[in-house]
């Protein structure tokens, strides 16, 4: 070999081992350097050249794209034509309190409790509709007004016919009066409110909603417990909730005016949602007598009486002898001296067939007839039988003294 060639192969041999060693400083270099921000990275953070490590870079872009939670709960106002209705009607609807003296047989004390509205503001006075069955037998009445006040209430009035009663409190304390409808006007379907105390004082002021159920309901009313029915009542029916201590509320329409006086409510197994109300129409001018009299000034026949269909037939002939064909009318068991029927000749076992010309089937059709048709002072034809023959005579109605 030359000395080129040796000179050549002396230089290639040094290049070879100069990038070998270049290669070798590079990695031992990187792997330095990366140790070295390994260690440094803590550092940086803590004096804030570098602000998030790995973990918190990844946990901020996390957090700015969540979307921040909104709270939504908010405070509505909420008013509709039922709230404006309760709201019209709920300060007039009141509690009532009938309180009873102890006696041999009872310990007394608070007897029940129910509902009552006040209708009317006068002077000094303000009065109050609830039921007849409400007050029955009380020594003491209390009226349990909205803002939980309890005052003193006089009983004016009760008519155990009508399931009304009228009483009477200290003006000072009311601040509402209710507003009368028109019940002739209501339809099925119609939407109602009833308002009242259900279960006793402690659920006062509750509102039920519902709808009128039907209308012109007659429903019968044993009286005097003898399993007879002495009265059919006339009431609207709803599906509105009417429990025991809503008796004496308010049934309102969607205007807030009060159409019914919720009275009583069909406590079946398999009957639900059948609530019934007496009409206001009907009870007006109930109420005002209550109010003015103290009692329903009715006319008055001054007779007992007893329909056909609840005597025994056997006695149709040999007691009172009527023909074969006769199958309906009123017994009269007994004539009260001095009453209108004994001053018309009335007697006892006449059997009543007609008041007017108008066919008397039984009791409830006569008392019908004689309270929703005539007034006191009117004269009214009376259709009878006596001894098999038929006779007519005409009495003048007078009012019943207490």
């Amino acid at each position: 070999m030359g000395y080129y060639d040796d000179h050549y192969e002396h230089v290639r041999q040094k290049q070879k081992g100069n990038r070998g060693g270049t290669f070798l400083a590079g990695l031992v270099g990187a792997i330095l350097g990366g140790m070295l921000v390994i260690v440094a990275i803590p550092s940086l953070v803590k004096w804030d050249v570098l602000p998030y490590s790995l973990e918190q870079t990844e946990e901020k872009q996390t957090t700015v794209t969540e979307q921040p939670k909104v709270d939504k709960s908010v405070a509505v106002d909420v008013v509709t034509q039922v709230t404006k209705a309760v709201n019209k009607v709920s300060n007039a609807v009141v509690g009532i309190v009938n309180i009873q003296e102890a006696s041999f047989w009872s310990e007394g004390g608070e007897a029940g409790t129910g509902s009552g509205v006040i209708y009317k503001k006068e002077g000094n006075k303000a009065y109050i509709v609830t039921n007849h069955h409400v007050v029955e037998g009380a020594s003491r009445v209390e009226v349990s007004l909205s803002d939980g006040t309890k005052v003193p209430a006089r009983l004016l009035g009760s008519d155990v016919w009508t399931d009304l009663a009228v009483l009477e409190i200290d003006a000072k304390h009311v601040t509402n009066v209710a507003e009368f409808g028109n019940s002739d006007v209501v339809k099925v379907g119609e939407p109602v409110i009833a308002v009242g105390n259900p279960l006793g004082l402690q659920f006062a002021g509750s509102v039920t909603q519902g709808i009128i159920s039907g209308v012109n309901r007659t429903i019968p009313i044993d009286i005097d417990q003898d399993g007879i029915p002495d009265w059919h009542a006339e009431v609207l029916q709803t599906d509105a909730a009417i429990n025991p201590g809503n008796s004496g509320g308010a049934l309102v329409n969607i205007e807030g005016q009060v159409i019914g006086i919720n009275s009583m409510k069909i406590a079946q197994e398999a009957v639900e949602g059948i609530g019934l109300s007496i009409p206001i129409n009907y009870a007006k001018p109930i109420i005002a007598d209550l109010e003015k009299f103290g009692q329903v000034r009715r006319p008055y026949m001054g007779v007992e009486l007893r329909s056909l269909s609840d005597i025994p037939a056997y006695h149709w002939q040999q007691t009172l002898h009527l023909p074969a064909n006769v199958k309906e009318g009123v017994a009269i068991l007994q004539v009260v001296p001095g009453s209108p029927a004994a001053q018309a000749g009335l007697r006892e076992f006449d059997v009543i067939v007609a008041l007017d010309d108008e066919n008397i089937p039984d009791v409830i059709a006569l008392r019908k007839h004689l309270y929703n048709r005539k007034q006191i002072g009117d004269t009214m034809k009376v259709t009878f039988y006596r001894d098999g023959k038929k006779q007519t005579v005409t009495l003048k109605l007078a009012k019943q003294s207490l």
